[in-house]
Formats: C-alpha cells, structure tokens, sequence
C-alpha cells in the first residue's frame, strides 16, 4: 500500500488501550491489519472495545474498510489534473466551511501549519467534487473530511473520502434532503421498540433534531478528536444505519432528563435533543449501538420503517455486504436515487395540479393525463422528452383553469 505523504503520527491520536484477546498492542494491531483482507477480521477490530487503538492502525485499516484504492496516487497520473477540470457549484460554499475547519484539533499548532491543513481540506473536496460533478456538498461534509484527512494524510484521503462519498454517505450528497430525512423517519420506531412511553414522550417532536450529528457521522457535534476517530472506526466497520442506532442510543440515555421536560413543549424538547451532551461514554454508546442493532434489526422496526427507505440508500445497500462495493456501483445507486427523486417530484406537481385545475370540464381529460404521465414515469423513467410532453399537454389544461 502506497503510503501518505504525511504520515498518520503527524495527526493527533487517540489514546490507546488493550483488549483481552488477540493483538493487544499497537504494533500488534498494524501487523493483522496489514497481513490480511479479510474485512470481517478487520471490523470485528474496529468494532471491538477500544477500536483501532491509535492513527498508525487507522492509517492501514480505515482504506481497506472503505474499500479505497491505496495506489490513488499512482492512478492519479492518468487521470486529467483536477485543477484543469470545471468549476463544481458548491466551491464557494466549501471555501466558506473550510475557513472554518480545525476549530478543536488538532491542538498545539501554528497558524501556519493550520493554513496548511486548511489547504489540503480545500484540495480534498473539491477534487471530489469536480471529479464527481453531480454530487452536492452539503454543509458539515468538511467536518467529516477533516477527521479522514487527519487520519490518512492528503494522499490517500482523496480515495478514501470518495469511496465513503459514493457508498456510505451517498444519501447525503444527494440534489435533495428528503433521503437524508428518511434516515431520522428510523429513529420513532427504534425508540417505540425499546421504549414505547419514551417514544410517546417524543411523539410532539419530529426527528429533525438528530440530522446535524447524523448528517456528518457526529464529527460536527463530538469535539474531542479520540472520541470521533473511535466512532469513525465503528461507522466504517458496520453498517450505514448505526448511525441512526447511536442516536437512538444518546436518547435513551437521557431519559430522566427529557421526562422532566413536558411533552407539551415539543420546541424544549426539540432544542434539548439537538444538543448532545458534552460528555459522552463513546465505548458504552457503541456497546449499546450495537445491541440495539441486534434485538430490534432495522427490517424488524414497527410502521414499516424499514420499508418506506429506498432500495439504493445506503442504508440497505451496506446492509449486510460481506465485501466493499466498487464506485461504478455507487454511482450507478446514485443515479437511480436521482431517478426516484425525479419521479417523487413530478408525483407532487401533479397531486398540486389536481388540487389546483378541478374544475368539472377538464376531470376526466386531467385523470387521462395523469394516467400518461404515471405510465410514463413507471415505464420510461422521467427525461426530457417526457417533461417536455408533458408541460405541452399541460399547457391546454391550463386554459381549463380558473
């Protein structure tokens, strides 16, 4: 494996422990990493009480997790120079978020150094984002990268952040918000399965509360760099869903806390919700993640949960893979979450078209148009073509209109 530029013992670590069995020491640990590719070893590390140890083990295990290409740098070569390709929309944005990057680690360093950071951040995602156009930054991404970037230097964090882009956050980098939110839709049916008077405690709140901590796989929200690279050593070991779990995890613990505020006050509760505690036990909310996962599985969750997420979002397309997927199948996940999008969109613009021109002489020409339009969308996906089809038809319906 081609190794960074600057070395992962440059990034702050987090502190290292033992375990009770198998590799007990840091050296141990980069020695059973670097020697195998079977990634169920490597997760049940990384999973494990205490995770990864430290950012030399990171540094070999966290690629092979995601599934990234060590020799991007090598591959590089062949591919154009990113500088030289199309401006992405999203630039000035992550200008922006990347000025404000490194606020609480690393520690003990220059304004110089920190510039230097902030650079390569710069680089790191808009790479990304003018190799893969059509993925949105979303606010937060930054917070994510910069704990990758720490980890594995600006050389394999290219690779790295791409494979973690397509295939375990593509929901979030999506051309709208509405599969993120899906996510959150988990969180009432874990909490009904565990706790259903917590759950009705809730009831008066929607789930928003949990998107900026789950949006950025918590790294806009933890603010010790040992706590978050441990949690990253767990999202990238498991399943994308966990994510949801931790946070139902968060709740439950606060219980006590949330029953003194009365369920009549959603807008206390919300504001209480949205803040997670300063301290918090990292390896105990794993440990519990994990149980949760395993007594109330996700396609065992009540409402039909489980049921209304999408086929391609990440959270069922990493469930259960017993190796990495390759970016041309993210991609092609991508594409087809678009499609949806697409489809749910013109659904709505026709439920507002009935509501709006119902006037009795157009009803049974407007029921044949949405009946074209539902066979289009089912049969020949939304394109152009269709789209232009449609605004023509729509065009004389409008004359029906008030």
């Amino acid at each position: 494996m081609r190794r960074s530029t600057a070395r992962p013992s440059d990034a702050p670590r987090a502190n290292s422990s033992t375990t009770d069995a198998g590799p007990t020491t840091v050296e141990d640990y980069i020695r059973t990493c670097s020697a195998t590719n079977d990634l169920s070893a490597i997760a049940a590390l990384a999973s494990s009480r205490g995770g990864l140890l430290d950012d030399r083990v990171r540094g070999v295990a966290w690629p092979k997790l995601l599934g990234s290409d060590a020799l991007h740098a090598d591959a590089a070569k062949v591919m154009p120079d990113w500088r030289a390709l199309p401006k992405h929309k999203d630039e000035d944005q992550v200008r922006l978020d990347v000025d404000r990057s490194f606020i609480y680690y690393p520690k003990n360093e220059s304004e110089q150094q920190l510039d230097r950071r902030k650079g390569d951040l710069s680089d790191v995602i808009t790479e990304l984002l003018r190799r893969h156009p059509t993925l949105c930054y979303f606010q937060g991404f930054h917070d994510i990268v910069q704990v990758i970037l720490l980890v594995l230097g600006k050389d394999l964090a290219v690779d790295a952040v791409t494979h973690l882009s397509l295939l375990r956050i593509r929901d979030f980098m999506l051309p709208s918000l509405s599969p993120s939110l899906a996510h959150l839709a988990l969180l009432p049916a874990i909490l009904y399965s565990v706790d259903t008077k917590l759950c009705q405690h809730l009831s008066g709140t929607q789930p928003f509360f949990a998107l900026a901590a789950t949006l950025t796989l918590y790294a806009h929200e933890i603010e010790d760099y040992g706590a978050i690279a441990r949690l990253f050593d767990f999202f990238l070991a498991e399943d994308a869903v966990v994510s949801v779990y931790v946070f139902a995890t968060i709740i439950l613990s606060r219980r006590r806390e949330l029953f003194e505020i009365p369920a009549d006050e959603p807008e206390m509760l919300h504001f209480t919700l949205s803040k997670l505690p300063k301290s918090l036990d990292v390896e105990n909310m794993i440990a519990r993640a994990k149980t949760l996962v395993l007594e109330h599985p996700p396609e065992r969750l009540p409402f039909r949960a489980w049921n209304k997420i999408s086929a391609y979002s990440v959270l069922k397309t990493t469930r259960g893979l017993s190796k990495p997927q390759t970016l041309i199948e993210g991609e092609a996940f991508f594409a087809k979450q678009v499609t949806q999008l697409d489809r749910a969109q013109l659904r709505q613009k026709i439920r507002q078209a009935i509501w709006r021109y119902r006037k009795p002489a157009g009803g049974v020409g407007l029921a044949l148009l949405i009946g074209l339009v539902s066979i289009w969308i089912q049969k020949g996906g939304v394109d152009g073509t269709h789209f232009n089809a449609f605004r023509r038809i729509w065009a004389v319906f409008r004359l029906l209109g008030p």
